[in-house]
């Protein structure tokens, strides 16, 4: 029997807490978020299947905002911006979520046993990036493009640079985005031909 709306934002506020607060995602069993939420063990196994499960709802419950931006929000975000400003602009608010949200982004990153680059969250922002970057006149290679882009936001490169290099947020984002700017920097100009 799945939870009622009102017990599902329980189980979610619970785990965001708890994720929030501990040390280590690790630390954060199923265990634990049902003791917080006030609800059964077994009623989080028929809601969500699995810890990772749980960690999936609870990232896309937190990342609504920053979807209904990028499919239906004004520029730079949303879809009638230029593909030069949009590529940077969806890089920053994958950076910022991630530097909003580390633990969790971390523990669902560590999730699971498959490759992180198979990860549905992973897909869906690597496919919008790789079709924003073909829109860019004279981009080659825009599914590695996009992979390389994305690796810049990865949530475990992210918590190096916060916690253990101590980078200040707006210069994460300042790096990104000079990075960004370079890749696209050296798309070719349509036409152009290399010097011999």
């Amino acid at each position: 029997m799945m939870p009622s709306s009102r017990h599902r934002e329980a189980v979610l506020a619970a785990a965001d807490a708890l994720f929030s607060r501990r040390e280590s995602p690790e630390d954060v069993t199923m265990a634990d978020v049902a003791t917080a939420a006030g609800v059964g063990k077994g009623t989080l196994f028929r809601a969500f299947g699995d810890r990772a499960g749980l960690l999936r709802a609870l990232y896309e419950a937190r990342l609504e905002p920053v979807r209904q931006a990028v499919e239906t929000g004004p520029p730079p975000l949303g879809p009638a911006a230029p593909p030069q400003d949009r590529v940077p602009a969806l890089l920053d608010a994958v950076l910022c979520f991630k530097l909003d949200n580390r633990r969790l982004a971390l523990a669902l990153e560590e999730s699971g046993s498959s490759s992180p680059y198979q990860a549905e969250h992973y897909e869906r922002w690597r496919g919008l990036l790789q079709a924003v970057l073909e829109q860019i006149p004279g981009m080659t290679d825009s599914d590695f493009t996009a992979h390389a882009l994305l690796a810049a936001t990865r949530a475990d490169l992210v918590e190096h640079l916060s916690e253990e290099e101590r980078i200040p947020r707006e210069r994460v984002r300042q790096q990104l985005a000079n990075f960004t700017a370079r890749v696209l920097g050296a798309v070719p100009l349509q036409g152009a031909t290399s010097e011999e």
